[in-house]
């Protein structure tokens, strides 16, 4: 497929020369007073990031050298790779400044999943193929017709909401009742002082649970280990890695997450709804099914990339809106973090998703209040009501808020270092194989359970409160005052946070009135073992998410700064741990709008609206002095092709022209069977440009581009010509309908395998004018290659044809690519890039 190359071939060779030089005709010239560029040509490719090399992908990764090809028209010219480019300065009327480019073929050096094999990468095709057979079927589209699209994305975006928040609830409830269970038998078992025996159950209880959630994530679905956010964030940003959506994965990610979440590990199970969400989504957007006999003629409306787009992005915000029970800040998650393309009729849709995830929660927690659930009470769905406390803060106070965003945006720069590094050793081990993967996290479970159960003994027992609002010390359920193995009448501070799920140690932090309850060396040995816990664990072959560990380490350094500050603050220390929380998101996931709503829609605490924007902007500012947010370093680290919203000040001193790549394979308009077969089967390629020649038309022209998936089934139909004619395309409109031309949901397509051809019929012809898309995106070879970036990422394209400055030229020039504005590919091209600005 071209989607990953370009092309520089339509030019005339010059004399043979060392280091061959050409003009580029009206490209733009170097900026004055920038030193010579220059190096030695070696003629590798570019280097790649990873050590393992990436197989040939269906976005066309491997370009091949094609020099010509026998009996036909599909190569036009010769494949030139240059050495170097001498730019001219046209007013000086004579050569500037080369700028030298490395001989390589167009590679590229990603890999989808760590600690997993190397498997292919695809773009996906959001724009609008306006062919002869799109304008037939939109002309003839009748009211009816497009009032059952609108109907049925209606209906799949209220379905979407529906199912996320019954998995949403069923998480916590399976959550709540498996650890509630384990915590039990512990607690019965200690009770009776046997202390031993506890530990041997508590710890093989988690051992069990981790090994089983290893073992079908790393066996079934390994895509879906992790929290899932950077995969579903590169594939609305048009990155479509191996099964990251795909049913199993979805499966392994629901159950992977609630065996992970009860198994102890310092992890929360929101970050994985945002991928079950998104997976939900994918699932009801594959426009029907042939296996299970779904084909009702609505469903193909969605046989498309651009709505399965805006579906998922219905999903991921209903995924934080089921795991936060924060609505709005759903809505406000998919729009900041996860969505690279928006609009407002989106908006609408992903509020209306939420509303119903939210209505569903509702119902479904009323009807677990009358005690049918198990253990699942006030325990599970995370809601945390601090509206009974009124802050009233001064100007100590504010300064105290500066301190707490100083610290977030410290500790979360380190803490994303930290990550990347640990990240990478653990794709060394995880390379080795799925036994790998399965012992990596049974040893992580065994540190938690022995860090979980061992460092309470470390604490000393404190005597319970006399004005205790809850009983004390807690027995046989959730609380604050764990008796762990203290006396009658005494509760241990550190089991109260140890030997609780998750959303209840937050629950513990977060409460108000409890200024004592905590000792100041309980809240440092746990923020240590939390902080450091988080990191370990996050990496292992289990869905896991990274909001409960952060928000856990934020809201115990939050109360510790308040109990430091106790005497010139106000401020209660659980709403100190809550902007200790705020602080921390914001250091490490670089979100502000939606993390503020988030914490306000769980906290139920409008008054806190100024403390938490202004912790929010400190602690961020602070952290990308240091790096990148923590899911856009996973993003780059696993390989991922992401394109950012803004381009690399390196790019404005290229054009389009400069990175472009071949061998540019074209078609004519009317094209030999023979030689559309070959091109699919020696390339990867995903468009090719078709131009039209003399006698068909009077000069060389652009007729637009030709996709390979349409090529295949055009080919499957045999409508071949034995003259090399251009028709009507009127026979095509009649044999095919714009949906045979649709995309497949889950990559089921067309293959060149699939097709068997006979001799005779490969030495026909076929007419590519209807199915060729007439309007693609175009660029002129002189534009900067940073307006070209901010173009290709803002219309969501796979392609970008970069078409000649001046007449007399061949009308093509080369296709840009997502892969052609990677910093790998670049810096190939031209080492020196770095260094000369």
């Amino acid at each position: 497929m071209q989607d990953l190359s370009g092309g520089d071939r339509n030019r005339k060779r010059k004399a043979p020369t060392p280091l061959i030089a050409r003009r580029r005709n009206g490209q733009r010239q170097d900026q004055p007073g920038n030193p010579t560029r220059a190096t030695k040509m070696d003629g590798h490719p570019s280097p790649r990031s990873h050590h393992q090399p990436p197989p040939p992908e269906r976005d066309g990764s491997f370009n091949y050298d094609i020099e010509s090809m026998d009996g036909g028209g599909a190569w036009r010219g010769r494949y030139e790779s240059s050495e170097a480019l001498l730019r001219y300065d046209d007013e000086a009327g004579g050569p500037r400044q080369p700028l030298l480019r490395k001989r390589t073929m167009n590679t590229t050096s990603q890999i989808a999943i760590v600690g997993a094999n190397v498997c292919p990468i695809e773009s996906l095709d959001y724009e609008i193929v306006e062919n002869d057979l799109f304008k037939q079927d939109w002309r003839s589209r009748k009211k009816k017709q497009i009032f059952q699209y609108i109907v049925l994305k209606w209906a799949l975006v209220l379905l979407i909401g529906m199912l996320t928040g019954i998995v949403g609830f069923f998480n916590n409830l399976a959550v709540e009742n498996i650890a509630g269970l384990k915590l039990l038998l512990t607690s019965d078992l200690m009770l009776k002082q046997r202390y031993f025996t506890a530990f041997l159950a508590y710890g093989g209880c988690n051992l069990v649970l981790a090994t089983t959630a290893a073992a079908i994530c790393a066996y079934i679905a390994p895509a879906a280990a992790g929290s899932g956010i950077p995969e579903v964030k590169a594939y609305l940003n048009g990155v479509d890695a191996y099964s990251i959506l795909a049913p199993s994965t979805l499966f392994v990610k629901i159950f992977g997450s609630i065996l992970g979440v009860s198994a102890g590990f310092v992890l929360g199970k929101e970050g994985p709804m945002v991928h079950t969400g998104a997976c939900i989504a994918n699932l009801l957007g594959q426009g029907g099914s042939r296996k299970y006999h779904l084909t009702w003629n609505w469903l193909r409306y969605f046989k498309n990339d651009r709505d399965r787009r805006d579906l998922i992005t219905c999903g991921s915000a209903a995924g934080v809106a089921a795991a936060f029970r924060a609505p709005v800040g759903g809505v406000l998650f998919a729009l900041e973090e996860a969505a690279s393309w928006w609009r407002s009729a989106l908006l609408w849709r992903t509020f209306f998703t939420t509303a119903v995830v939210a209505v569903v929660l509702r119902g479904l927690i009323e009807f677990c209040r009358s005690g049918k659930c198990g253990l699942f009470g006030q325990g599970g769905l995370i809601m945390f009501d601090l509206s009974s406390t009124i802050p009233t803060y001064t100007a100590q106070d504010v300064v105290a808020i500066i301190v707490l965003g100083i610290i977030g945006g410290v500790f979360g720069g380190l803490f994303n270092f930290l990550l990347d590094r640990i990240l990478r050793a653990y794709s060394i081990i995880n390379e080795r194989g799925p036994p790998f993967k399965i012992l990596l996290t049974m040893i992580i479970s065994i540190i938690t359970s022995a860090c979980s159960y061992g460092l309470p003994w470390l604490a000393p027992c404190t005597p319970c409160p006399a004005d205790a609002a809850e009983e004390c010390p807690t027995i046989g359920r959730s609380g604050n005052f764990k008796n762990f193995q203290c006396p009658p009448g005494h509760y241990n501070g550190l089991a109260s946070l140890f030997f609780n799920t998750n959303d209840d140690a937050i629950r513990n932090l977060f409460s108000s009135g409890t200024e004592k309850e905590f000792h100041m060396s309980t809240l440092f040995v746990f923020f240590t073992a939390i902080y450091c816990l988080g990191l370990v664990t996050y990496g292992i072959a289990v869905p896991s998410g990274l909001f409960i560990p952060v928000i856990l380490a934020g809201a115990t350094y939050g109360r510790i700064v308040g109990t430091l500050l106790g005497p010139i603050s106000d401020l209660d220390p659980g709403l100190f741990a809550l902007l200790g929380a705020a602080s921390f998101l914001g250091g490490t996931m670089r979100m502000t709008v939606s993390v503020c709503v988030i914490l306000l829609e769980l906290t139920n605490d409008l008054h806190m609206l100024p403390l938490v924007m202004l912790v929010l902007l400190i602690s961020k500012t602070i952290a990308d002095s240091f790096n990148k947010g923590v899911y856009d370093q996973i993003v780059v680290m696993k390989g991922l092709p992401f394109m950012e919203a803004h381009a690399e000040p390196f790019m404005r001193n290229l054009v389009a022209g400069d990175v472009v790549s071949g061998p540019l394979i074209t078609f004519s308009g009317v094209e030999k069977v023979g030689n559309i077969v070959h091109a699919l089967r020696i390339t990867g390629h995903n468009g090719f440009p078709v131009v039209d020649e003399p006698p068909v038309s009077e000069a060389p022209e652009l007729v637009g581009l030709v996709l390979r998936s349409h090529l295949l089934v055009l080919l499957k139909g045999r409508s071949f010509m034995k003259e090399k004619v251009k028709t009507s395309g009127s026979f095509v409109l009649r044999r095919f309908g714009a949906f045979d031309f649709a995309k497949p949901g889950s990559g089921k397509g067309l293959k060149i395998e699939d097709l068997d051809l006979t001799d005779e019929e490969l030495d026909m012809y076929v007419d590519l004018h209807p199915i060729t898309n007439t309007s693609p995106y175009t660029v002129v070879e002189t534009m900067s290659l940073a307006k070209a970036a901010v173009l290709f990422r803002a219309l969501g394209l796979r392609h970008l044809l970069v078409v000649p400055k001046t007449p007399g030229r061949p009308p093509i020039v080369g296709i840009l690519t997502r892969h052609d504005f990677m910093h790998e590919h670049i810096h190939g091209l031209f080492p020196n890039l770095g260094k000369s600005h």
